[in-house]
This record gives structure tokens, sequence and C-alpha cells, in this order.
């Protein structure tokens, strides 16, 4: 296929070939427990495609088998998604650090991403041709396309999103494996150095590289006295509480990602938006010299924030030509509009992912469900991986913030598990007013997270709760991965 050609940005893609050997010395199952097939993967060509369709085969009308390529399309992307979800737990269980890079995941989750956008239009094209119909539903834990014959047209049983299915497997598997490997889990845990609470004042590391979920997430183990006496009866305490913040906390770069979806492995980042913020120092003064990109909300005042950035990104040809309501509706961004100049794609453009890993490694960074962004960097920021394995990112999460100390995100019949979205978080912090919806624009969600978490981090210092308990923690606190332990 030659849609998804990559751009000259993503010359690295060609030599991500030359970590094969790295990981098969590594991992040698994927995340379904099959062997991975290093040299079937070797032949891939990450820049032009992993598609079985050709340009022309995505054109209503063609005389190609749509429902033959469709398959098989599934079939690649199913087998490359069991590597991905893999790939993490090899990575920061590598201690020997055998895999120098995490280029090949990169790699694979770019083809990956061009390859879903083929089998929507693959899909689009079996519409036009009166061939199904496509509704999304949802399943588990996950929404999927589903494919309904169109009367007197081929059945679809066989060319069905099996994306449900797997997630459903692996969880049960996962269940097992606590149940029977309790034991060697909490061992690869405990040696992994997954907690994060021995934090020094000075923002060094005291532990040891952390064990990553199996998609490149940080699921750690939390810390003993991550959580104080009065969040514990709410339900204990769990791997959350690795990134809360410490007493020591106080300049820190606050950044929200929109992307095309929630999967790494299948979509696009398209907007960032960061700022600084000091939670216990005065602004810096020189701030005021720095250039700094204006909120879209005229209600919006920067006060103590600082060095505020924007940066808009572009989706490839077949991702805009599908388009996205969804994320119109949500965010007001037509991805459509998003192919070409003066959009780039920010996993073809290394030298805006250098820009922001650098911004990253400076001080610690604040997200609110900050694995999202950590589980997307992973997969898009050239080194973020590397440099988080070496400790020298540290991520601090309000979301467990609002669940452990902030009394308004009480469970209740409304909220079950708690109200702890952004939106209700920053309304409760005086951060959002209660008549304004959160923006869902990278720029303004950073800046309405730091609004809250400065306030609640200055009630709780005052009411010596959070951080400043009996069980707080000292240092900078939150989730960062140490040095080489064996």
């Amino acid at each position: 296929m030659t849609m998804a050609s990559a751009g000259d940005g993503a010359a690295w893609l060609a030599r991500a070939h030359d970590d094969v050997d790295q990981w098969a010395a590594v991992m040698d199952a994927d995340a379904d427990g099959r062997p991975v097939d290093w040299a079937w993967l070797r032949t891939l060509d990450f820049a032009h495609g992993v598609g079985a369709a050709r340009d022309e085969d995505l054109e209503p009308g063609a005389g190609s088998d749509v429902h033959g390529l469709l398959k098989r399309d599934y079939a690649v992307r199913d087998r490359l998604e069991a590597v991905l979800a893999q790939c993490g737990t090899a990575f920061m269980r590598d201690f020997d650090r055998l895999i120098a890079s995490y280029r090949l995941p990169r790699a694979i989750a770019y083809a990956n991403r061009r390859l879903c956008d083929e089998i929507a239009l693959l899909m689009d094209r079996g519409v036009a041709e009166g061939l199904w119909t496509v509704a999304y539903e949802r399943r588990g834990r996950v929404t999927v396309p589903v494919l309904h014959a169109a009367q007197g047209a081929p059945p679809v049983d066989d060319i069905q999103d099996a994306t449900a299915e797997i997630a459903d497997a692996r969880a049960v598997r996962r269940r097992s494996r606590g149940r029977g490997g309790a034991p060697q889990a909490r061992a690869d845990v405990a040696r992994a150095g997954a907690a994060s609470s021995d934090v020094p004042a000075d923002g060094t590391s005291g532990g040891a590289a952390g064990a990553g979920g199996t998609d490149g997430s940080a699921h750690g183990a939390p810390a003993a006295d991550g959580a104080s006496a009065e969040t514990r009866g709410r339900g204990g305490s769990d791997w959350r509480d690795a990134y809360l913040p410490g007493r020591g906390v106080d300049a820190v770069m606050g950044i929200d990602i929109e992307t095309t979806g929630v999967e790494p492995t299948r979509d696009y980042i398209i907007d960032v938006g960061f700022e600084y913020m000091n939670m216990a120092s005065p602004r810096p003064p020189e701030a005021d010299a720095q250039a700094s990109a204006a909120y879209v909300r005229d209600g919006y005042r920067a006060g103590d924030a600082y060095g505020q950035s924007r940066l808009p990104f572009g989706v490839p040809a077949g991702n805009a030509r599908h388009g996205n309501p969804t994320i119109l509706e949500l965010t007001g961004i037509d991805v459509r509009g998003r192919a070409g100049a003066p959009y780039r794609l920010f996993d073809e453009w290394p030298e805006a992912q250098r820009g922001l890993l650098v911004r990253l490694e400076r001080q610690p960074y604040v997200a609110h469900n900050a694995n999202f962004e950590h589980r997307f960097f992973m997969l898009n920021v050239a080194g973020y991986a590397e440099s988080y394995r070496a400790g020298r990112i540290t991520i601090i999460d309000t979301m467990p913030m609002s669940r452990r100390w902030d009394p308004g995100s009480a469970p209740g019949p409304e909220h079950p598990y708690g109200d702890n979205s952004l939106q209700s978080y920053a309304r409760r912090q005086g951060a959002l007013p209660e008549d304004e919806r959160e923006r869902h624009l990278g720029l303004e969600d950073a800046h309405i997270m730091l609004l809250a978490m400065k306030r609640h981090l200055a009630a709780l210092r005052e009411e010596r709760r959070g951080p400043w308990g009996p069980d707080g923690r000292s240092g900078v606190g939150g989730k960062r991965c140490g040095g080489r332990r064996r």
C-alpha cells in the first residue's frame, strides 16, 4: 500500500528493524501468550504500509475483494497489537538492558495507526457499495465497529472487529495469573522498584526501574505511605498513589493532549498544550518576557502560570478522509482539515518530539489521568521510554489527588466510583466556574488543572492533610523509575 507512505521525518522507520534481535532476546511471547514471529516482523515495511490494500482498493467500485482485504488487515492488526501490548512490560523488566531502545515498538505503532486508517476506509467502501452497514457498540471495556450484512450480501461474521474479545481474554489470563502466581508477581514488582515513595527531597530517585503495564503504562505498585490514613478508609491505596505529589513539589509543567481516540497504537496526537506553574515559590520574574500562547477563552487568566504553549498537529490523508465526528463534537477539531500543510504529523516530526522531551525532563510534568499521556508518549516521542526507564521523567497525576484528598469526589448514586473528571475536580477547587465546561483543548485543560492543583495543595497544607499529613511523603513525589538494579 502506498497511501501511508511516510514523510521525510520518518527515516528512522527503516532503521527500526535493526532492533529486532535485541527484542527477540528478551521477549519470546506476545500479550496473548503466542510466540512472537520476529522474522515476519522483520519483513514489514513500516514506512510504506503493512496493509493488504492499495490506494485504488479504497475507492468504492474497485474491482478488488473488499471483504478479503478487510479480513487480511484485521489479521495483521491483531498480530501487531498483541506484540505492542507486551512491549512495555518487556522493556521495563529488561534489567540487563539488552534492549537499548524503544524504537521498534514506536515503529510498529506508527504502521499500525495507518493500518487502522486503511481498515476504516475499507469499511467505508463496503458501506458505499451496499455490502454492509456499520454500528458502533460498547462491548465490555471498548467500543467497536460492528458490521451488519446488507440484505442479499455475503455474511460478515469473519470480518468483525475482535478487539473486545481479545481484551476480555487478556483480562481473564491476568486474573488467572494473579490467583496462581501472586508471589512471583509481587517479586517482579519489587525487583522492578515500581514504588516511588523513596524520592529524596532533592528530587533524585532512590528507586529502581518501574514495571510497565502491558500497554506500556506505568502500573507501578503504590508506595506504602503514598496515602494518608484519611484516604485508606476509602478503598485503600492502589498503583495510582505512586503519582501523588510530595511535600517538596514546586515548579511543574502541566500538560494535556488531545488525540483522535484513546488508543496510542491506533490514534494520533492532534493537540498538545502545556504551561508552567510553581506550587510554592513565586512566579519567576523573567516569565513576563517570555512569549506565550493565548487561551481561547476570554475568562481564563494566566495568573501564576507562565510559558504557555499550544502545538497543533495533523493526521494522514486516510484518517482525514474517514473523518472523526466524535472528536469534532468533543474538541472542535475537524480532522478532515488536518491533512497536509500547515499541520505536520507529530509521529513524523523529530524536532517536535525532541523539544517536548526536553521539557518533560526538566521538572515533574503533571497531567490528569497521567497514564493516558504517558502511554501516548511511550509510542510517539522518540527517547521518552528510554528516559522514563532511566529515571529522568517524573510524573504527577491530579486524578489520584482528587480521589484521595478531595472529599467532594466521594462515590455517590450518580458516580459510584467517585466524580474525578478534570471538569469536576477543577470546579471543586475553584479553577473552573460551575457554569463552564472543560474545554477539551490541551492548553486550556492544562491551565485549569494546574490552577486546581495549586489551590488544592494550599488548602491541604493549611489543614495538614495530604502530603502534609502524618503519612505524607517528603520530597517532590510523583512516579519515577530509578537506576538499574539487579
